[in-house]
């Protein structure tokens, strides 16, 4: 190799970037001291101030800080006929959209309902992207182009409806093809209605994530999950205020160690049976060492402390359909280099070791526990 080859780069072209003239201005001012008190009091304020505006659209709250999520706009009233012409709209990183990806994997809806997947944009929109970097495992989803509408944002996909759209445009979201309208942007709905609404195009017609002998119980459990655990997490990580977050950390991990507690006397939530409400709670549970743990501020415990919680998530990750929708990786990103409020620098952290593909494969001997009879009621308050 040549000194030439060797030689690094010119820095003629970088030398006048923002960061450049900054540090060269700081070291002018004070040299390699400390910047002075009255300049970190008024950066200070300065960013305090931005970040409650910046949290305000992100994350709306109430009068105590604590969030307060916005409800859905589209719900299914009434179930598209079996024979609609559907379309899914989903995001990676969102554990909302996560349900629907998984429920549709594990149904056999691929062929009935094709997928788009966006990324998330610097601005916290959902884009849709030429993917020139596919993943090296061809069975991970990535984002990619809008396969349906060929927009190139959902926001756009919105528009397209009767009357156009103004609102937040989200994930996930089920598009009705022939009408060119958005037929539900609630995941729970969605859900629902891939389990036994389109069981004539399905090639798994016969499982049923909701028995109705189960559905109470399903009910029950919805009732804690979402707003102590689905939400709970949000509630730490978008709190505004000590008191808010305080209050939703205790709720959390109040709920988790009984979650923990039942899950070490039954298979999964309503007993021997996967349901709904396990898919719901595993979408948490997988993100939560990821990304919950660090950047959402739910410190006191890992997931991988709870060895029943871990060994129960590890149980669903292992089901073939359920880690063919997980990108980790594209999960971590959506956070960390998104939510810039609670993540200026943007900086990813490495995956957490109890994370890795290899590690969530370890066995988890969960089908050694005794069988629960579904008569049995299971008192979870």
């Amino acid at each position: 190799m040549s000194l030439d080859q060797q030689r690094p780069p010119s820095s003629s072209s970088s030398s006048t970037s923002p960061t450049r003239l900054l540090t060269a201005v700081t070291k002018l001012l004070w040299g390699p001291s400390l910047p002075p008190g009255l300049l970190v009091s008024t950066v200070r304020t300065s960013w305090n101030a931005a970040w409650q505006l910046m949290m305000s659209q992100l994350a709306p709250s109430d009068s105590s800080g604590s969030y307060t999520r916005p409800a859905s706009k589209f719900f299914l009233i009434n179930n598209p006929p079996s024979t609609a012409n559907l379309h899914l709209y989903v995001g990676l990183p969102c554990p909302w959209a996560h349900r629907t990806l998984i429920v549709r994997a594990l149904k056999g809806l691929e062929d009935a309902v094709p997928v788009s997947i966006a990324g998330p944009g610097q601005d916290g929109s959902w884009e849709f992207t030429n993917n020139r970097n596919p993943s090296r495992d061809k069975d991970i989803p990535v984002p990619g182009l809008d396969n349906e509408n060929g927009c190139k944002n959902l926001k756009e996909v919105y528009k397209l409806r009767k009357g156009g759209y103004s609102g937040r445009a989200t994930v996930p979201m089920l598009w009705d093809v022939d009408n060119k309208d958005v037929a539900c942007n609630e995941s729970y709905d969605i859900i629902q209605f891939f389990n036994s609404g389109l069981n004539r195009s399905a090639r798994n017609p016969d499982l049923d994530l909701a028995p109705v002998e189960l559905k109470g119980k399903i009910e029950e459990w919805n009732k804690i999950i979402y707003p102590n655990v689905n939400n709970g997490v949000y509630r730490c990580g978008f709190a505004q205020s000590q008191e808010a977050y305080d209050t939703a950390v205790n709720d959390l991990f109040s709920k988790l160690d009984m979650i923990d507690d039942h899950l070490g006397g039954s298979r999964y939530l309503c007993g021997d049976t996967l349901t709904l409400a396990d898919v719901c709670l595993f979408t948490t549970l997988i993100r939560f060492d990821l990304v919950y743990n660090v950047l959402f501020k739910c410190t006191k415990k890992k997931l991988l402390e709870y060895p029943n919680l871990h060994g129960y998530m590890r149980e669903i990750y292992q089901i073939p359909e359920v880690a063919a929708t997980c990108n980790l990786t594209a999960i971590m990103d959506g956070y960390y280099k998104i939510l810039f409020p609670l993540n200026p620098g943007s900086i990813r952290p490495v995956m957490p070791s109890g994370c890795e593909h290899e590690v969530l494969l370890r066995p988890h001997n969960r089908e050694s526990l005794p069988s629960v009879d579904r008569n049995t009621p299971v008192y979870i308050s």
